[in-house]
């Protein structure tokens, strides 16, 4: 077993728990997350995912920051793109995705370049959309984690498998709640 991946699962499940509260204390869980992962998929030769940890260090730094600016006593407060911004970024994450795994395939020896470019790709969607606190992340991490579970079982990862299995059931509660939470800020007071 490899206690490394292990240590970053755990710290996944707490990260992911308290996102789906809108808890700002989500964020120290994640970066010690996502510093963890850096090292698993490097070993794994999983290239995407590994340099997706920096960026997710640096993003969750930011979300930190975003989130603590709209904290209050109920968590925080949550919003909706329109419908022209979902579709923008749609299009970006599928492009990117697609330059990314093009790259990946051609350039390293990646052993699923296409698949880990769009865990990747969404991923990096899915983790801005969150530090801006929007609703539509909870649907791209649902996309993540049903794509993720395959791939991290056929490269080995089972214990990482197994925590995106989790973080799918998770990220539907997340959804549900945060569109709760939505509906409650739009009803007049």
């Amino acid at each position: 077993m490899n206690w490394t991946e292990l240590a970053a699962a755990g710290l996944g499940l707490v990260n992911v728990a308290l996102v789906v509260r809108r808890s700002i204390w989500n964020y120290p869980f994640g970066v010690a997350m996502v510093a963890l992962y850096f090292f698993v998929f490097a070993e794994a030769r999983l290239y995407s995912d590994a340099l997706l940890q920096i960026f997710f260090l640096v993003i969750q730094l930011y979300g930190w920051w975003n989130w603590h600016k709209h904290e209050s006593e109920d968590g925080i407060a949550v919003e909706a793109l329109s419908n022209r911004q979902r579709l923008a970024w749609l299009i970006g994450a599928g492009a990117a995705s697609t330059l990314w795994g093009y790259g990946m395939a051609r350039y390293t020896n990646a052993a699923m370049p296409v698949a880990d470019a769009f865990i990747a790709g969404m991923s990096v969607s899915a983790q801005c959309l969150q530090s801006l606190r929007k609703v539509e992340s909870w649907v791209l991490w649902i996309a993540v984690d049903a794509l993720a579970i395959g791939v991290y079982l056929i490269r080995g990862l089972e214990v990482t498998a197994g925590l995106y299995a989790v973080f799918l059931v998770m990220c539907v509660f997340g959804l549900v709640g945060w569109l709760r939470k939505l509906r409650a800020e739009a009803r007049p007071a």
